[in-house]
């Protein structure tokens, strides 16, 4: 009703109530209230004092949660509180321009986003099953198979003509329960873990650390802050911080959308007008405030919501001849960096270049298994309807996956390119998941995936990498490396590319940003990792990796530099020069 006054004055009754019952977050809660009315009523520097007080409670209410999945749930419904705490310090700023309200601003955008990753790549390094019981140690373990068993199951399933849908959903139901029963399981390891116990929360880097860690001369940091009534962006050089107004929430995801949608579509993609001006309308709202900054940097973004399906190197920024020449690096989280630099400073590097996985046996009609099959085995298949993967309907793709051809020639190509004794290729049925999962690609300092990948937005931990289904006598094979399995790998990769569609994606959870493949492959060792932001063409992903990998090999650029030269040369190219088929890939982690 606006009656600030009066809204305060119950507050004031509740606040000692909710501490008498030891109700914290109905404490914080009103804490946050009061800073609300507090601000309405342009007291600003007690609702700073309020909010403060109230995100204290809630950063002590997070860390005594062991499930990073629930960790990461409730810091989800806590985001407006650090939005206005944000846009509260931006507002003090403009009334004391150097009084360094920027700075905690931006410490606290920091502070409110992918901590739950910052904390996984810690424990990472710590082997938090050392100490633990065998009991559990086991009941791990029987889940692990279970999961693996239900998958076949599904496969099998929806393998046979007319399979039965109300079978499938019933089994999709147990493979849920299954994998909420692992999740609880692993929270109950790092309860009981001494040295998940013993490991201290990281803290996210403040402005000083960020400019002497992750920056140099020739880069900046971008890190945005989408709000409902108005944005920010953080603009942060080894000497400096400026910070912009952008518009609202709203408006961006508009111009985001919009961006994306053009630049996806079968139509619009290849008129190059469309494009641009598209490009153009998203570049001039999240880029043009810092154009004269920029100059020819390499551009470190921390995106935010929407921004982070937004293919940054193929933004224009109005008023610029041609294409962008920044170099643009994603990372979720500034403070990312530094956890990644820790983890692999003590590392062993692998001993062997690179491993490629590619061209995968989806289907048991694929050529390759003509001639080594029965006659009734194959009139039995032959006559198979298969019905649709739940994670391939979520992506919206077919069921079999379609062979990609143009990965066999990618990974021949690009093993051309390095000393035989060094890489392996791994092809055909032996692209499997056995394969992917054992402990020999700790050796390699490049691991390459060049298959399908399924993101699952709702389930992310049933996002993956689809490998070989079947053998070569015609068998179904689980072939699904999931998030689960990812996440167990042990790897050393100074840099992990995943040629397919979709890498980059997953849930995109208010705080934590895409909860997917990237993750996954952080938290298994990964210095670095490629992806792709939507359904790639796969003549155009092989021509991209095989330039990507030259520039790296033969002019010697640091992976990030080689993604960038590889794709402003495909843009020249007429075939190739639509961003839908070299802007999809980013460079998530290290950037050096």
């Amino acid at each position: 009703m606006g009656e600030q006054q009066k809204a305060l004055e119950y507050y004031s009754q509740s606040l000692p109530l909710f501490r008498a019952t030891g109700d914290r977050g109905g404490e914080a809660l009103t804490l946050h209230n009061m800073a609300y009315a507090k601000r309405d009523q342009n007291n600003l520097t007690e609702a700073l004092n309020d909010i403060e007080s109230s995100l204290k409670i809630i950063e002590n209410l997070r860390t005594k949660i062991a499930s990073p999945e629930l960790r990461s749930s409730y810091f989800a419904t806590v985001q407006d509180y650090y939005e206005f705490y944000i846009d509260l310090l931006m507002q003090l700023h403009k009334t004391n321009p150097k009084s360094g309200y920027d700075t905690k601003a931006l410490e606290a955008s920091e502070r409110s986003r992918a901590r739950s990753l910052l904390e996984l790549l810690q424990e990472s390094n710590a082997n938090i099953r050392e100490g633990i019981s065998p009991e559990l140690l086991q009941q791990e373990k029987s889940l692990q198979q279970q999961l693996d068993a239900i998958e076949k199951q599904r496969i099998e399933t929806i393998s046979t003509p007319n399979p039965n849908a109300t079978k499938v959903d019933e089994i999709d139901k147990q493979r849920l329960a299954l994998l909420e029963q692992y999740q609880q399981l692993q929270a109950q390891i790092r309860t009981a873990s001494p040295r998940y116990a013993a490991l201290t929360q990281p803290q996210p880097l403040t402005l000083p650390e960020i400019q002497k860690q992750i920056l140099d001369e020739n880069t900046i940091l971008l890190q945005y802050s989408l709000g409902k009534d108005r944005s920010y962006l953080w603009v942060v050089t080894s000497t400096g911080l400026t910070t912009y107004e952008l518009p609202k929430r709203a408006d961006i995801e508009t111009a985001a959308r919009d961006f994306l949608e053009i630049i996806t579509s079968q139509i619009q993609r290849d008129i190059p007008q469309q494009v641009a001006q598209a490009s153009a309308n998203l570049g001039q709202v999240i880029l043009q405030p810092a154009a004269t900054q920029l100059g020819n940097k390499r551009l470190l973004i921390v995106p935010d919501g929407v921004l982070h399906y937004t293919p940054f190197a193929a933004l224009t920024i109005p008023q610029t001849v041609g294409q962008n020449t920044n170099n643009f690096l994603i990372t979720q989280h500034a403070s990312t960096l530094g956890i990644l630099r820790q983890n692999y400073a003590d590392r062993k590097p692998p001993n062997q270049t690179l491993a490629i996985l590619a061209d995968p046996v989806f289907s048991p009609d694929d050529d390759r298994l003509k001639g080594k099959l029965t006659p009734e085995t194959t009139e039995k298949l032959a006559s198979n309807n298969l019905g649709l993967n739940r994670s391939l309907r979520a992506s919206n793709r077919e069921w079999p996956p379609k062979r990609l051809p143009f990965t066999r020639q990618e990974a021949q190509t690009i093993s051309s390119l390095f000393p035989s004794a060094s890489t392996r290729q791994i092809l055909d049925f032996d692209a499997s998941r056995t394969t992917a999962t054992d402990r020999n690609l700790v050796n390699y300092q490049i691991v390459h995936f060049a298959t399908h990948g399924l993101a699952n937005s709702k389930n992310p931990e049933l996002s993956g990498i689809v490998m070989s289904m079947v053998d070569d006598k015609g068998n179904l094979l689980n072939g699904f490396l999931r998030l689960n399995d990812i996440f167990n790998l042990k790897l050393a990769a100074n840099l992990v590319v995943l040629s397919a569609c979709q890498s980059g994606m997953g849930q995109n959870i208010q705080g934590e940003g895409m909860v997917g493949l990237t993750r996954g492959f952080m938290y298994a060792g990964a210095q670095r990792v490629a992806v792709s932001l939507w359904n790639v063409d796969d003549e155009g992903t092989s021509v991209l990796m095989q330039k990507f990998y030259q520039k790296m090999l033969q002019e010697k650029l640091a992976p990030a530099a080689a993604l960038r030269a590889a794709q402003i040369e495909m843009m020249r190219e007429e075939k190739w020069k639509s961003p839908y088929y070299w802007a999809a890939f980013t460079l998530q982690g290290e950037w050096k």
